[in-house]
């Protein structure tokens, strides 16, 4: 990876959440004002004595409600990430969200709309709900497939993008016609290849200042930068030399030799701070780790 690359790749990391909330708010707006304006076209050329602020707030209340649960549809795809070999496994979990992203989408919805007509000193009939239901879930799906879909590829491009680091298959043993020895435990990983954008190098095992569970991926931090791989954090902690690094909170891990200062919290809590500059939560039940013995 380029020097102007990771320079742009961690520009954008430091206005990631604001850039990510902005895309959504643009594009179910405009998707809103698309189909309001639609909306208003066929009930013109119909004839139909609908108000223009009805049509207003029915595709308002509705899209306002699909953009509140994008950050529950993103934490439902991180929980129950679509690849190739969790396709089958994971489906019928993303049946079951759509199912949820519907019943809530369409219960918010309407209770904004009858909000919006009693203000107004109306009343508001969503008709019969079973039907309507029906109806409104055809549409939903298409909505879930289409966000969570987008989810799942732009998190795939910052995979790509942050890099993705795996542990180094051992040199297999060379042939022989002895009897094989007994297999040796297996050995502690000292380096760990990374794949960023086309390129490829590799990171020290020492080099690691500390870990974080990432859902289906730890994250390693090194140097500045960081680095997924798949595992979970308990799986990976079980290859680390335990008098190194230690678990310090349920979702982190940190290298002992790179602490550079312990600053206590109230209720026994401390946050660890780094010799890289970061900060490291340290839960009380972890506590004993830092000073006992490994």
């Amino acid at each position: 990876m380029s020097r102007a690359s990771a320079s742009w790749f961690e520009r954008y990391q430091a206005v990631r959440r604001p850039l990510e909330v902005a895309f959504w708010v643009l594009a179910i707006g405009l998707q809103g004002l698309l189909n309001t304006t639609v909306a208003l076209v066929d009930v013109r050329e119909a004839g139909l004595p609908v108000p223009t602020w009805h049509l207003v707030l029915w595709e308002a209340s509705s899209h306002l409600v699909v953009l509140a649960l994008i950050p529950a549809l993103a934490a439902w795809e991180r929980r129950f990430p679509l690849h190739w070999d969790t396709l089958r496994r994971h489906l019928p979990w993303h049946l079951l969200g759509s199912l949820l992203f519907s019943v809530v989408h369409v219960v918010l919805m309407v209770l904004l709309r009858k909000a919006g007509h009693a203000l107004a000193g109306e009343t508001y009939q969503f008709g019969g709900w079973l039907a309507q239901w029906g109806y409104e879930y055809l549409k939903d799906v298409r909505a879930y497939v289409l966000i969570v879909g987008t989810v799942a590829a732009y998190r795939f491009v910052l995979l790509r993008a942050q890099g993705e680091a795996r542990v180094l298959d051992a040199p297999e043993p060379a042939a022989s016609a002895a009897a094989p020895p007994p297999p040796d435990p297996p050995a502690r990983p000292e380096r760990f290849l990374v794949r960023k954008l086309r390129r490829e190098f590799l990171i020290a095992a020492t080099d690691i200042e500390w870990l974080q569970a990432q859902g289906n991926y730890v994250g390693l931090h090194v140097n500045g930068h960081d680095y997924l791989l798949r595992s979970t954090l308990t799986e990976f902690l079980a290859q680390l030399d335990p008098a190194r690094f230690v678990r310090v909170h349920r979702s982190y891990v940190v290298n002992l030799d790179r602490i550079a200062e312990i600053e206590p919290l109230d209720g026994g809590d401390a946050r660890l701070k780094m010799r890289g500059g970061s900060t490291v939560p340290c839960s009380r039940r972890y506590r004993d780790a830092l000073t006992g013995p490994a």
